[in-house]
């Protein structure tokens, strides 16, 4: 079932801007690994909070991507500037939406008629 996971980072004081736009870099490659969309939001009550999401069809297709090279590197690069132990959780996916340019927000009305051709 296809789901999504969250990774709860904490940044170490003063390095979360740093730290935020490194998790920015990194949250893409996801999508070499199977996952179909991810996201990273900051928290604005605590700026030091910073959450990455990944929406992947499987566990075993988030599993290569956090195992993988680049995370490991990722990790070890960025080591002193998040907190121990990162948390993260699967969570399934149950129902999704949003508006996009594509889906007007309110319905059109009726269509103008074509004008006639004079007979």
């Amino acid at each position: 079932m296809a789901g999504v996971m969250w990774v709860q980072w904490y940044a170490t004081v003063l390095r979360q801007e740093g730290f935020a736009l490194s998790v920015t870099e990194i949250a893409p490659v996801a999508l070499r690994y199977g996952a179909t969309k991810y996201q990273v939001h900051r928290n604005q009550d605590d700026r030091y909070r910073i959450t990455q999401m990944t929406w992947c069809e499987s566990k075993d297709d988030w599993y290569r991507y956090w195992d993988g090279p680049e995370m490991m590197e990722f990790r070890a690069r960025n080591s002193g500037r998040f907190q121990i132990p990162i948390t993260y959780w699967w969570h399934d996916e149950l129902a999704a939406g949003e508006l996009g340019p594509e889906v007007p927000a309110e319905p059109e009305g009726e269509p103008a008629p074509e004008p006639q051709a004079a007979a």
